[in-house]
């Protein structure tokens, strides 16, 4: 059965660049939504806009904070009916090709199938290599405008 997306939409900014806040309030928001319908119900989609940092700790990692964002909050949503959607609205994220990366709840398990332990390639910051080894980079080349990085997260 199909079932079409709420139009209730939610939008917020990030007034600072904090990864680690902002991984806070939208697996927060997610949960709330997921697990008790509120302060939206289900469906719903969550909106974000910011860009976040991210603490260089391994080596010769490939990615960007967008990515980097998506496999962490893939950590979180692990086995739960989450979707997202983090990208830089230029194209680029980081250094790479890529604006972004796509996660959901299957996102660990389809690593861990691929070779990759999530948690061991989030620590290297090497997010592009784990996202493109199961297709779930978002690429769109460069597109000329920058406008801000954004995170779109849908529920149920």
């Amino acid at each position: 059965m199909t079932r079409s997306l709420s139009s209730r939409t939610t939008a917020s900014t990030a007034a600072h660049d904090d990864r680690a806040f902002e991984l806070t309030v939208c697996r927060c928001a997610a949960s709330e939504v997921l697990l008790k319908d509120q302060p939206f119900r289900k469906p719903a989609v969550l909106l974000s806009g910011g860009e976040t940092t991210v603490t260089i700790r391994g080596k010769g990692g490939r990615g960007g904070r967008n990515s980097e964002f998506a496999l962490a909050f893939a950590l979180g949503i692990d086995g739960c009916a989450v979707s997202a959607l983090a990208a830089d609205t230029d194209g680029i994220d980081g250094s790479g090709t890529h604006a972004g990366a796509f996660a959901d709840g299957t996102t660990v398990q389809r690593l861990r199938a691929a070779g990759h332990d999530a948690r061991q390639v989030l620590a290297r910051n090497d997010s592009y290599t784990g996202f493109e080894a199961i297709g779930d980079l978002f690429v769109t080349g460069p597109t000329g405008t920058n406008v801000n990085d954004f995170r779109a997260i849908v529920i149920g």
